[in-house]
This record gives C-alpha cells, structure tokens and sequence, in this order.
C-alpha cells in the first residue's frame, strides 16, 4: 500500500516539474527552433545518462531494445508536436491541450492491453473532461465557458492536440514494457532514440526550409536547455518510468492531468496570467476525479478480496 501511494506521489512530483516546462520552452522559442531545441535538450539529456545506464543497456535482451525503442519513438513524436505546437500556442493553452491525453489513455489501454477501465477510473475522467474545459476558460459567464470552445483554434493547438494522443499511447506501452523490463535500459533507449531523431530532424527541417535555423545563446536559454534536460527529462522520465508500474494507466493519466494546474500556478507567479473562478472551479473538478477514482477503486478491490 505504502509503495502504491508513493508510486502515485512521484508521478505528481513529475507532474509539477512538467508543469513549469510550458512557461520556460515557450520563452526559449525565443531564441531557437523547436526541432533544434528537442534535439539540444534530448542529446544532452542521452549524454548525462550513458555513463550510469550503458551497462545494463549493453546487456539487455532483444525484446527490452526493441520496446526501449518503440518508447522512443513514441515519446519524440509527443514531444516534437508539443513543442512546435507551443512555437504557435500560448503556454498556457498547450498545458490545457495537453492534459486532453487523458481522454485518449482508456482507448490504447483496450487497444494494447485488453483492459476496460474500471467506473471509478471512468467517473474520474468524466470529472476530468469536464475540469479541463472549464480550467481553459477565462470567462466568468456560463456562456463564456462554450463560446471558448473551439474558437481560436490554430496550427499551434492542433500539433498540441496531436501530442497529447502520442502521450496517451506511450503512457499505456510504458506500462506494458515497465512491468517487463529494468527500467535504465528503457530511459535510456528512448531518450537517446528521441534526441537523435531531433538532430535528423532539425537537419531536414533547416534543409527544406520548412524550419528556419535560429540560435541565439544567452542566460535564458542555457537554464531552459538544464531544466528541461536534467529536471523535465532525466529525472521526471526515471522517476515515471520506474514508478508507473504500480499505477494504473488511467489513473496515471488522471495523476499528469494535473500539469494544467501547475502550469497555470506557474504562469500566474512568472508571465501574471490570471485565471477565472471557472478555470478554479476547473481545478476543484480534476482534483475531485483523482479522488472518486481514488476512493472507488480502492472499494472495488476490498470487494475483490472479501469475494476470494
């Protein structure tokens, strides 16, 4: 039980890191590209890695390579879309966006894994829908609340959008590979696959022009590419990858849909954005699913055991 709960509360920690990320990428879009910033920020994340990973790397198994890189294929694609989404988004619209992956995680937990999600889990994603929509409000009207809806939807969002279904489907194939595998193998794989997918893509995109080179090194940079790097991938990935195995993939996804919330809190201390009393009443929504789902499922497996 104790270890359930701390797995639960590692994701949270993770959760707050990821939330402070939409502000601190957004700023640096300033000052480089956004294949060119996954590639700097995954490439040196791979680095710092390879010296306490590469020995279980070098002797794992062919099926833990081959999930470490399906991970990583995976996780570039999530990363990739989020962060050219927030070059044309606000940071605080991609951090709502995002949170959607939570819609899409029940649907490649019965994809991949065969598992229909509990009523618990199901009523909590409800609560989450549902705080999502009112948390991206910043109206103090009813009829702001759907007039918001759909409107002012550009290129930015739907890359953002398309990120969060990348990021429901590695949160569920890491909970098939995590149970299967020592996690450092798998960290490191994807990490390293994702930053060398960047540099190749960074390269296509400067080459075709479809991506124009921009570089410009300062104080503000060097901090995003640390923080993102160290704090947002190796720590967070780590602590994700070896914790999740304890939490189940809808409740994981109920747990990280909690970044929107951390990212607001942190665009109000760092850019002054403000939000509404529906964008609170949002909060108070998705923390009500992670309780009801918390407190049903906890019920559902006394039931279970009483019965056997």
């Amino acid at each position: 039980m104790i270890k359930k709960y701390f797995s639960e509360g590692s994701l949270l920690f993770i959760t707050i890191i990821w939330g402070a990320t939409f502000v601190i990428i957004k700023d640096a879009l300033n000052d480089i590209s956004p294949m060119l910033f996954t590639a700097v920020r995954f490439t040196i994340a791979a680095l710092l890695l390879l010296p306490f990973f590469l020995k279980s790397t070098l002797a794992s198994s062919k099926e833990t390579i081959k999930d470490g890189l399906i991970l990583g294929v995976i996780y570039f694609l999530g990363f990739a879309t989020q962060t050219i989404g927030l070059q044309y988004t606000t940071a605080t619209k991609s951090a709502f966006i995002t949170g959607t992956f939570v819609l899409f995680t029940p649907v490649f937990q019965l994809i991949f894994e065969k598992k229909i999600p509990g009523k618990g889990n199901l009523i909590g994603i409800i609560f989450v829908i549902f705080g999502l929509i009112l948390l991206s409000s910043k109206g103090s009207r009813v009829l702001d609340v759907f007039s918001e809806i759909g409107s002012g939807f550009n290129i930015g969002d739907f890359f953002t959008l398309i990120c969060a279904v990348f990021f429901a489907m590695y949160l569920v194939y890491l909970d098939i590979s995590s149970k299967k595998h020592d996690f450092k193998p798998l960290v490191l794989l994807q990490v390293s696959l994702t930053g060398v997918l960047g540099i190749l893509s960074s390269l296509f995109v400067s080459a075709t022009g479809l991506e124009p080179a921009k570089l410009i090194i300062n104080s503000s940079l060097v901090f995003a590419i640390i923080y993102t790097s160290v704090l947002a991938t190796i720590i967070a990935s780590s602590v994700q990858t070896k914790y999740q195995k304890a939490v189940t993939p809808t409740k994981a996804g109920i747990i990280l849909s909690f970044e929107p919330i951390f990212s607001a809190i942190f665009a109000f201390f760092i850019l002054s954005e403000k939000i509404s009393n529906f964008s609170a009443l949002g909060c108070f929504l998705i923390f009500s699913g992670l309780i009801i789902s918390e407190i049903l499922d906890k019920r559902k497996n006394l039931q279970n055991e009483k019965a056997s």
